[in-house]
């Protein structure tokens, strides 16, 4: 199967809490489908959990996604044309196939995508590709534009830039990267603390999903560090293996 819905979230039990969010053509495998909720496996990730039922559809034969959104955000129209009504609103990362292209838009199963805002190419820095998310609204467990915290900001950059990283600040820091034991700093290294996750953009600054100011923002590396040292965290670095992970979208 196959979300239809553009955001979907993905529950610790049926009607339960959030633990990520899945976006609209992610594919999963249905385990079980009960009272309305469906217990599913997200393909790229393994992540487990409960989805609406009604958010999911059968998994077409063809075509095969080969796009994705390069925007923040885009709407997929219903038809070639601006002013025509929008059917959908779609989040950076969601995969599409195009079909046709007319008057600028592309037809996929989204509806009429602008071409300038998809892509099927990868990006060079994570960094940047954060960037536009700035000003992105915190939500805890959140992986699209419309909310993301931490860890779905640093998932969303790197997967942009060809590099699958769990969207879990633990499993990032247990899995993705290799420790930095000399002290230093570059740009796209990830910047951990006990249950958050910073991207540096140079040795004085990063940009992160954060609780503080409830957006995605930038912020000097050593305030961040002191701010959240101050209170129940320590910090640790890792550097993001980009050539060892497996590609994404």
């Amino acid at each position: 199967h196959v979300v239809a819905m553009p955001v979907i979230d993905l529950l610790d039990a049926p009607d339960g809490a959030r633990d990520r969010q899945l976006l609209f053509n992610d594919v999963v495998d249905v385990l079980e489908v009960r009272d309305g909720f469906a217990f599913v496996r997200a393909v790229t990730t393994g992540y487990v959990g409960y989805v609406s039922a009604d958010g999911l559809c059968a998994k077409p034969e063809a075509p095969i996604p080969d796009k994705w959104v390069s925007s923040r955000m885009t709407h997929g129209f219903s038809a070639p044309d601006i002013k025509s009504k929008e059917q959908m609103v779609l989040s950076m990362g969601t995969q599409l196939s195009p079909l046709e292209t007319e008057n600028g838009l592309v037809r996929t199963e989204a509806g009429w995508v602008p071409e300038g805002h998809m892509t099927g190419e990868t990006r060079d820095d994570p960094v940047a590709v954060a960037a536009q998310f700035l000003g992105t609204p915190y939500l805890w467990g959140g992986n699209s534009a419309s909310g993301i915290d931490c860890s779905g900001l640093v998932s969303a950059a790197f997967a942009m830039c060809g590099s699958l990283l769990m969207p879990d600040s633990d499993l990032q820091r247990a899995h993705d990267g290799e420790l930095i034991e000399d002290g230093s700093v570059r740009r796209g290294d990830l910047w951990f603390w006990e249950g958050h996750v910073a991207i540096v953009v140079d040795a004085a600054q990063v940009i992160h999903a954060n609780a503080h100011h409830m957006a995605v923002t930038p912020e000097a590396l050593a305030k961040a560090v002191k701010r959240i040292a101050a209170g129940e965290f320590g910090e640790i670095v890792r550097r993001a293996r980009l050539d060892d992970a497996p590609s994404s979208p």
